[in-house]
């Protein structure tokens, strides 16, 4: 194994004075000992492409050269194999070029773990990935030389394919990838050079034929037609000059697939392809843009249906010129742009909805468009600035951090908000896994479900086969980060809330039915009479305690007369009677009556009459949430009730809440005092989790003196921490 730090410097080389191109002095040393130190590692080995390493680093280093990048991007492109060849590669690069290599190095190795990732999606796959993946190659690094570093590498490796036809699905795969994922990132950040060269080299990997086609017809009229250029320009500029205005002319190159593209979506032949010779004008105001275009009018005849005025009516990513196509007097077309320079620089720089538009996107978002465009300005700035520093300081403020790119176990990318934890990634995916999820394995480790995720990590959900999701993801902190996943467990708890009450409807009316001799009954029909539009809503009511069994009875024998004649209700002139009527409504008679189940009223409760449809008056405490809900969406239907003289010695249903510290004969010793002070227990509900135990009374008592008694005789139980009467 090499160590970097003892690694020889030798004598500069041609070489490193060309990669050193544009650098300050003493540039060239430090190049030439990176390479020396490149040698020694690479030697003669080869990458997976069959490239050598040392020949990959080379280019590489040349591309970085050629967009003028800073010397440790040209030095780290030299070392970008490091980690592969050498131990401890990050401390000896750190020592050796300081810590912007090392990072730079270590960055470009994080994004390579990606290629396995981007290769395998095909097809309509790629397609509808790639954004994604875009995003996530910007979102992965901290500094955005390593996206460049990337580029180049990619540009690289295509230019080694170039002579590699034995290699041939080996470089379609490679092509396809460049197209898809590479070319559309290097034109979001305005890396023309790059993009063009990605582009027309996946294309001709991919398009063999046309490529060829296409690449004879312009070298056959390479000459013709650089001719035409000039004349053109040279024409142009004399008129605009003789018309005093200060403009520069020059020919706008048109590329390969850039030709094939409009030729397949315009649906036009190479011939109809008018801006394969095309003029750009620059101009100072927009006053001299429509000079110019009256100009270029005036000398050549232009072609009807292709003038498009981008100035007075920019387009959606606020790109401004005019677009022109005339006849030249041989009958040759001639496409010219002319814009002011201001116009010029921004269509270079570009807002960041210019990418989405050229690559056919629909979909935007403002927020990540401005980190972009802003991802672009530091691109076009880079000349400027010559501390390295400043600029990594300056694209940090346009860190990419409000979303990260987790990918699964079948190697697709689902983007969430920083902060997701595994169990938002499985609501991500799909719903039945989030509420299946029981655990998760992130790049192969089990981890708690509240950790955060970063971005490129590989999460595996380990679920359940059949179960829900749990009430601490939504009470303990850290487990659910996004609304959606929080909204998706809220909605399954709501779900089995309501089948719980339609289930416990559906007993009640069960036993009601089965008591009156009625089991055969339709439940339908017994629906409708009662006022619901079907079984599932009389269930729900039944459940939720606004339908009573002497209703029920009432429907089934069809009056009230075949029912016991014990009155359930009077008027208030009755309340001197010996009726034994338990409630008293003001102003009625004889009204059909039942004890709201969601509050369970006894006296001497406060209470209040609702009427419903069909259905009586339903009884409520004044404090029942369910009563207050009603009242305020139909006032009219609410009615002054209070006990009569028949409900003493009479029993009511009233729901009891424990809170104690769990231990064993916890529930036998409070069964015991309900026991002994002959209180009949009709239903109970447990629940203990992390030494807490909560448990649920339905008790009978005579009213709330009875219930004074109970509350404290069970609060001196051991362990009972608090004892309270349940009510919405």
């Amino acid at each position: 194994m090499v160590s970097l730090s003892q690694s020889p410097a030798t004598p500069e080389d041609h070489r490193s004075d060309e990669l050193a191109a544009g650098l300050p002095a003493g540039a060239a040393a430090t190049l030439a000992r990176a390479l020396t130190q490149a040698r020694a590692l690479y030697g003669d080995a080869q990458l997976g492409t069959g490239e050598s390493t040392l020949g990959h680093a080379l280019g590489m280093a040349a591309i970085a050269a050629a967009l003028n990048l800073d010397l440790e991007t040209r030095v780290a492109a030299l070392l970008f194999a490091c980690p592969s060849h050498l131990a401890a590669a990050r401390e000896r690069l750190e020592a050796d070029f300081g810590s912007a290599v090392a990072q730079l190095v270590g960055g470009l190795e994080r994004l390579n773990g990606l290629r396995l990732l981007t290769r395998q999606q095909s097809g309509d796959e790629v397609k509808t990935q790639a954004e994604t993946l875009r995003k996530m190659l910007l979102a992965m690094v901290e500094d955005i030389r390593v996206v460049l570093l990337r580029l180049a590498s990619r540009t690289q490796s295509l230019r080694h394919f170039t002579d590699r036809a034995e290699q041939e699905e080996e470089r379609q795969g490679f092509a396809r990838e460049s197209l898809e994922i590479y070319a559309p990132l290097a034109n979001r950040l305005g890396v023309w050079q790059l993009k063009w060269e990605l582009e027309d080299l996946s294309f001709r990997f991919l398009e063999p034929a046309t490529y060829k086609r296409i690449a004879r017809m312009l070298d056959e009229k390479r000459v013709g037609r650089e001719q035409f250029i000039a004349a053109a320009i040279a024409r142009l500029k004399s008129e605009l000059s003789a018309a005093g205005i200060a403009g520069e002319v020059f020919g706008r190159p048109k590329h390969i697939y850039s030709i094939w593209s409009k030729m397949r979506g315009k649906n036009l032949d190479f011939e109809e392809i008018y801006d394969v010779r095309a003029l750009r004008v620059l101009v100072d105001d927009v006053k001299d843009c429509y000079t110019a275009l009256g100009l270029v009018h005036h000398l050549w005849q232009p072609i009807s249906g292709e003038f498009d005025d981008y100035i007075a009516h920019p387009k959606a990513n606020d790109y401004r010129s005019l677009h022109t196509a005339v006849t030249i007097e041989d009958g040759r077309a001639l496409e010219v742009q002319i814009r002011t320079r201001e116009m010029h620089a921004h269509a270079e720089l570009g807002v960041a909805a210019h990418w989405r538009y050229k690559e056919g996107a629909v979909r935007s978002d403002a927020v990540y468009d401005d980190k972009i465009a802003w991802l672009r300005q530091l691109l076009s700035w880079r000349d400027e600035i010559t501390d390295s520093e400043e600029w990594v300081a300056q694209y940090k403020r346009a860190a990419l951090d409000d979303t990260i790119y987790i990918v699964t176990p079948q190697g697709r990318v689902i983007d969430l908000a920083r902060g997701a934890t595994p169990i938002d990634f499985a609501y991500r995916v799909h719903t039945d896994l989030g509420h299946r999820c029981r655990g998760a394995r992130v790049d192969g480790h089990l981890v708690p479900l509240n950790t955060p995720l970063a971005s490129g990590q590989s999460v595996e959900i380990i679920a359940a086969k059949q179960g829900g999701p749990s009430r601490d993801w939504l009470s303990a902190p850290g487990y659910l980060a996004t609304s959606r996943a929080r909204q998706k467990v809220k909605q399954w708890f709501a779900a089995q809330e309501a089948a719980e009450v339609l289930a416990s409807g559906r007993a009640l009316i069960g036993r009601e039915l089965q008591r009156g001799g009625q089991t055969q009954a339709n439940i339908e029909e017994l629906a409708a009479k009662l006022g619901f539009k079907g079984a599932d809503e009389l269930y729900a009511a039944a459940g939720h305690g606004e339908l009573g069994a002497r209703q029920l009875q009432v429907a089934l024998r069809g009056s009230v007369e075949t029912l016991p004649a014990e009155p359930e209700i009077q008027t208030r002139a009755a309340k001197s009677g010996d009726s034994g009527g338990r409630v008293l409504i003001v102003g009625m008679d004889k009204l059909l009556t039942q004890l709201g189940r969601c509050c369970k009223p006894a006296p001497p409760d406060p209470i209040a009459g609702f009427v419903t449809r069909g259905r009586g008056v339903s009884i409520h405490r004044l404090e029942c949430s369910n009563y207050r809900n009603m009242l305020a969406k139909n006032p009219e239907r609410a009615i002054g009730a209070e006990w009569g003289g028949g409900a003493e010695g009479k029993l009511y249903p009233v729901d009891l809440v424990v809170d104690a510290t769990d231990r064993q004969g916890l529930l036998r010793d409070i069964s015991e005092v309900l026991s002994r002070e002959k209180v009949n227990v009709t239903a109970v509900k447990t629940l203990s989790r992390a030494n807490e135990a909560r448990m649920a009374f339905t008790v009978e008592l005579s009213g709330l003196a009875q219930l004074q008694r109970i509350v404290t005789l069970v609060r001196q139980v051991p362990g009972v921490v608090t004892v309270s009467r349940a009510g919405p």
